[in-house]
């Protein structure tokens, strides 16, 4: 049987011609590779911030257990260093400090790929709906800029850059 025997304009099927089971050089033909049936999201990176590091563990673990309910396919997921935060509070009127404190800001990153566009409501209503008091969510599409914030810059490749353009850069070969 050939790609596209087996059916006819007739509404009643003969025995030949039902069920109908393609080729396997059918099944590689382009024409026959069909779209999704919704429209599927880039990767995204589901990006939580807050300063309890237990309840942003418990958060992340829970975006993961949602998105493995709904069959979505989680990328990655990574923590980016903490931020130290010091804020001060100053007497009224005056430049001098009445209280001091040191706040960690940590962050996490889940990413999920090709996500149905009809499923993306019910995910972000169900991440707003259990998001902890002091976590915020943040959705947004995955960038090259995002990617290379992940990586901790290496101090001392660094500084051996910086002592090389003070010798006079790089020696130029001919």
């Amino acid at each position: 049987m050939q790609c596209g025997e087996g059916f006819s304009s007739d509404p009643i099927l003969t025995v030949k011609q039902f069920p109908y089971y393609p080729s396997e050089s059918c099944l590689r033909d382009e024409r026959v590779l069909l779209k999704p049936k919704y429209p599927l999201y880039d990767t995204l990176n589901l990006t939580i911030k807050g300063y309890d590091y237990p309840l942003l563990e418990s958060y992340q673990k829970f975006i993961h257990n949602v998105a493995d309910s709904m069959d979505l396919e989680i990328a990655d997921a990574y923590a980016k260093p903490p931020q130290k935060l010091n804020v001060q509070k100053f007497k009224p009127n005056s430049s001098i400090i009445d209280s001091e404190y040191k706040l960690t800001v940590y962050e996490r990153t889940v990413q999920v790929e090709k996500v149905q566009a009809p499923l993306y409501p019910l995910l972000l209503r169900t991440l707003q709906a259990a998001l902890p008091e002091g976590v915020t969510l943040k959705v947004s599409e995955h960038t090259w800029e995002q990617e290379e914030a992940r990586y901790v810059p290496d101090r001392d490749l660094k500084e051996l850059k910086q002592q090389l353009d003070e010798m006079g850069g790089a020696s130029k070969k001919k």
